[in-house]
This record gives structure tokens, C-alpha cells and sequence, in this order.
């Protein structure tokens, strides 16, 4: 899909320059602390201390974001994996709930799959269930932090936080990124608990269509009996 969004000076000439900027000494400045979990990871839960997630980026592309590993890979005697909860290691609750597991993803800033601000990347599986104004959160580039979920991030539903992200892809300035870098470490010390971009408290994302769909279906199935 191509889009031809207007942008203002900020982010044409500016955004992306600090962004990596912005990255890389986020990246030297917490090496160490990069260095210490991914040995108490690998001690933990065992290698690989990374993991790759298929996620949905600018202009609908799809690329693969880093993120710090915080569960095992343990499975049932069908050797299906167990739910999260139980997979969940203290570490990795821990390293969830302070957002450091997020930290990897500067990778993706300076590769140029991701903004320091922006839409959070949700998972290739949504692309197709999103209605085409939800479908605007992917004019812009995917942030490391969401503008529209930094204030109560497992409270919103999940149409507040499209609403959210397409009202950020029409108000992209230094002074609403700005604002969100600030917020996200307001929220971040006050230790609000996981991001629920994948689901949470709010469960998977369905879309208006498909929920349409299995009320059609669960209709038509009533009609026949």
C-alpha cells in the first residue's frame, strides 16, 4: 500500500535523524545493563537470550522486532507450550513490568523499522482485521512507545488505542513526541506493569468484521437447529 501523508518540517527533515541519534546513546549508555540482563537471562531461561516477533511496520511492512526473552519454552506432554503465566519466570516478570525487555527494539530504531514515538508495531495476524481508518496507525513508523497508551496502558480499548494512533499520525511534532518521551518515563518509574500491545487484560484484537462475522455465523448456526 502506498501513502501519500503530508508532513510537516519536523518530521521530514528531523524525526528520524534524532531517533537514531537518540538510539544509539540509549544504546551505549545502557550497554551494561544490556550486557547483565542477557547474562541473567541465558542463566535462567537458557539461550537464545533474544527473541523475534513478526510485526506490521510503515506502509503495512512487515519486519521482525528484538526484544529481551522472558518466558521458557515450556510445553505439555502434546508438547503444546503452557500458557504465558505459568512460562513466566521472576526475571522475566520483572524485566516485563520495568519495560526492559522492550530495550533490543532501539535496534530496530536505528535499522529504520521502528521511531522512538509512533503506533506500537501489533502482530502481522491483525493487518487484515483492522477497518482502513485503523489502518492509517501505519503511516508512520512504528514507535518503542505508544503517545495514545502512555497514560493507563492496559485500560484502553483497543479501538481507543487506534483512535489514539491515527490522531498521533495527523499530529506528529517535536512538541507531541516530546510530551511522550516524558510521559513514557512517568510510566515507566511508576512501574505500570506490561504493555498489552499483544493482547493483556484486553485480550486478542478481533476487528469490527470479524466480530460481525462470528455473529452471522453464530446466527446462522442458531437458524439451522
Amino acid at each position: 500500500m502506498s501513502y501519500k501523508k503530508p508532513c510537516g518540517p519536523y518530521e521530514r527533515f528531523l524525526k528520524r535523524p534524532l531517533d537514531c541519534v537518540l538510539s544509539a546513546i540509549a544504546l551505549i549508555v545502557f550497554s551494561p545493563l544490556l550486557l547483565i540482563i542477557s547474562l541473567l537471562i541465558r542463566k535462567d531461561m537458557g539461550s537464545p537470550v533474544l527473541f523475534k516477533q513478526h510485526r506490521i511496520g510503515l506502509n503495512d511492512r512487515e519486519f521482525s522486532m528484538y526484544k529481551f526473552r522472558s518466558m521458557t519454552d515450556a510445553r505439555d506432554e502434546n508438547g503444546i507450550f503452557l500458557p504465558d503465566d505459568e512460562r513466566t519466570t521472576r526475571l522475566g516478570a520483572l524485566i516485563r513490568k520495568t519495560s526492559i525487555d522492550e530495550l533490543p527494539s532501539l535496534l530496530n530504531i536505528l535499522k529504520g523499522d521502528m521511531a522512538i514515538i509512533g503506533p506500537r508495531p501489533l502482530p502481522s495476524r491483525y493487518l487484515d482485521r483492522y477497518t482502513p481508518e485503523q489502518r492509517r496507525r501505519h503511516e508512520v513508523r512504528p514507535g518503542l512507545s505508544n503517545p495514545s497508551t502512555t497514560n493507563g496502558r492496559n485500560s484502553q480499548t483497543w479501538e481507543q488505542q487506534f483512535a489514539g494512533d491515527v490522531w498521533y499520525v495527523d499530529h506528529v511534532t517535536f512538541l507531541t513526541d516530546l510530551k511522550s518521551i516524558i510521559d513514557t518515563i512517568k510510566v515507566v518509574f511508576k512501574r505500570d506493569g506490561a504493555t498489552a500491545e499483544d493482547g493483556g487484560a484486553r485480550g486478542e484484537f478481533i476487528g469490527t468484521a470479524n466480530i460481525e462475522d462470528l455473529k452471522n455465523d453464530a446466527e446462522g448456526n442458531f437458524m439451522k437447529l
